[in-house]
Parts: structure tokens; sequence; C-alpha cells
């Protein structure tokens, strides 16, 4: 299963825990705090496409592959996943 980068920015109704309680259903985990990892299946755009559904039309999504990553001081990496 490949491995994902999932980041947010909410706007004005910052409603997290819609999103963490989806997030954390699909055993993601948190790298920053508002950037997960997780092990799905499917593309970038299906995975973002699935996390519309937990946000409001004006907030961000950015998915992107977790490969050739590197961190300092993160809650988690990729391998955590």
């Amino acid at each position: 299963m490949p491995k994902y980068i999932v980041s947010y920015d909410l706007i004005k109704n910052k409603d997290y825990p819609k999103l963490w309680v989806e997030l954390e259903r699909l055993s993601a985990k948190r790298v920053l705090l508002s950037m997960w990892c997780m092990d799905v299946t499917g593309t970038a755009a299906e995975v973002r496409d699935h996390f519309k559904t937990f946000v409001d039309s004006d907030d961000r999504i950015f998915v992107v592959p977790a490969e050739g990553w590197a961190s300092w001081k993160a809650l988690a990496t990729p391998n955590d996943v």
C-alpha cells in the first residue's frame, strides 16, 4: 500500500474533530500539527477527494506520496505508519 502525506488548512470554521476522527480511523499518524501520514489504497487524487468530504469548501488539502522524506523533531514519520 502506498504511503501518503496529507496536509490541510481549515479556513473559517475550524472543524478539526470531524477530520481527525477520519484520519485516526484510517490509522494515520500525525507528523506535524496539520500534517498526517497514512497507508491507503488509491492515488493521491483519490485520497484528496476522500478527505474533501470532511472539510468545508473553502478549506485546503494537500496530498503527496511519502517518498524520499526527511524530518527533524517530527511527531511521527512515515516509518511509524
